[in-house]
């Protein structure tokens, strides 16, 4: 068959992603200190872009403010095609259209100084005179810093120093030793025997049972400080962890020779004991969750606000606009502050349907989720992402983006507002309820047993169809497992 090259035409459509429409979806679906972090960068690259100082004139506020008024609940206008349209899309919303061929002069002389969020700047004219959080802190010591000046006052000589310094350096975040012996021995260049009586008077260190190779020796390392290394503890450190594990009181009681209230004091010496002993010095900063929105009751109604704390606002420069003004200004000038005038202004824009459309569908997630406003998780409806999608007329995508890591602070606590998204199970007689409300209620059961005697995973499912909740015993498992609750072995106290 003779090959031969031929045109022809097509006519398709596709979805041409502009760098706005990228970055109208990037700012969706940031969270709160994302957001924060991204105009402070986009500030940086855009001349164009100021922080409104404290106290500046209002005026032009509903424009170029960042601040979310309460939103006029008119039908919505069809979006227009083209970029508009995109944007329409990937935001949600279809009010405003995003047009090129603007009277730029004329929008900054209209919209040129509007107010939107509070900066907190105390009561210092400028953000750099602002005392940094650090000089109110107290430094927090690390495990190893704690570590090296204890050993300082041990080593016998610069070698000796210099070992245990090396052994130091390989602990791990809690406080283990990260490796064997010969392994460690190998790379630091001594002697397995040299490194071994090393780590033995490190081990004298505090806190006690650091610089351990496993949970036996930490254990013992802190028995031996207490003045109990022939004690009952010790013994079952050293031989009998297994039936610890199984929770084998009589089994225990056999092994060691001893009465029940021995070995019940045994166990309490153990319980006082800190497995991890570096933890507790661990230099990771903990992560801290800024909500998005706030719901506050007031009266018999909700009122939805939105996070707005450290967020700068923005307006245009007033020297480039000037400049941008000015007839006589060259060319090429002119060309590069009209295109960086027109990022500026479609990132206002963005910001402001980014914030219409997160109040929009925080909204008509809680129009659902009333009774959980009113009543507690138990009262937790289904709902699925498609069921807002057609409340607001949005593609589920974009309830998607709206959704995901940002956090939303209740009357009933803070919860990220995939959260109130969650498949239904079915009751034998009535409404099906949500998976959550299903988990709460098995925690409380749980709560409630008798230590001594916990439920098994079957009875839980007995008394769950007891209240008319038709659930299968392996999704209990799988629930109980998701909630952090061990099996009912795993649950049972020994006295």
């Amino acid at each position: 068959m003779a090959m031969e090259l031929h045109l022809s035409q097509k006519q398709t459509q596709q979805m041409v992603m502009t760098p706005q429409l990228q970055q109208a979806i990037k700012l969706l679906q940031m969270n709160h200190l994302e957001l924060t972090e991204e105009i402070t960068a986009e500030m940086m690259s855009n001349p164009l872009l100021e922080l409104t100082p404290a106290g500046d004139s209002a005026e032009g506020a509903a424009e170029n403010s960042l601040d979310v008024p309460e939103w006029d609940r008119t039908p919505e206008k069809p979006a227009g095609e083209g970029e508009a349209a995109e944007f329409a899309e990937a935001t949600g919303v279809k009010e405003e259209n995003v047009r090129d061929d603007i009277d730029w002069e004329n929008y900054l002389e209209e919209y040129s100084s509007a107010p939107s969020t509070s900066l907190a700047t105390g009561s210092h004219e400028a953000p750099e005179e602002t005392p940094g959080f650090e000089s109110f802190t107290a430094a927090k010591t690390s495990l190893t810093e704690l570590l090296e000046s204890q050993w300082r006052f041990l080593a016998k000589d610069r070698t000796d120093f210099l070992r245990g310094v090396f052994l130091i350096g390989n602990l791990n975040d809690k406080g283990y030793l990260a490796g064997s012996v010969p392994e460690l021995a190998l790379s630091a260049g001594v002697t397995p025997n040299e490194l071994e009586r090393t780590l033995a008077r490190v081990q004298l260190l505090d806190p006690p049972g650091i610089a351990a190779r496993d949970v036996p020796e930490c254990l013992m390392l802190q028995l031996v400080r207490m003045g109990e290394e022939y004690s009952p503890a010790m013994e079952i450190c050293r031989k009998h962890l297994k039936l610890l594990e199984r929770k084998d009181l009589p089994g225990l009681c056999k092994a060691l020779g001893c009465t029940r209230e021995q070995v019940t004091d045994a166990l309490d010496t153990l319980r006082r004991l800190n497995p991890f002993p570096g933890l507790e010095y661990s230099t990771s900063d903990p992560v801290y969750v800024t909500p998005d929105v706030y719901i506050r009751k007031v009266g018999d109604e909700y009122v939805i606000s939105l996070n707005e704390d450290g967020m700068p606002k923005l307006k245009f420069s007033s020297a480039y606009r000037r400049l941008l003004a000015d007839k006589s200004a060259p060319d090429d000038t002119r060309r590069y502050l009209n295109d960086k005038l027109k990022g500026a202004a479609f990132l206002i824009k963005s910001i402001h349907q980014r914030q219409r459309t997160i109040y929009r569908v925080t909204e008509s997630v809680f129009r659902f989720q009333r009774e959980f406003l009113d009543y507690g998780v138990e009262h937790l409806k289904p709902l699925v992402l498609r069921d807002v999608a057609d409340d607001l007329g949005f593609h589920e995508s974009t309830i998607s983006r709206v959704t995901t890591n940002k956090y939303v602070d209740t009357p009933r606590g803070v919860f990220e507002l995939k959260y109130f998204f969650d498949s239904p199970i079915s009751r034998f007689q009535g409404e099906s309820l949500s998976s959550e409300s299903v988990k709460n209620r098995i925690r409380q059961i749980v709560s409630a047993e008798d230590p001594k005697k916990p439920l098994s995973d079957q009875r839980i499912v007995e008394i769950l169809r007891g209240s008319n909740i038709d659930i299968a015993r392996r999704t209990v498992a799988k629930y109980r497992e998701i909630l952090g609750l061990g099996s009912s072995s795993e649950r049972r106290k020994m006295f």
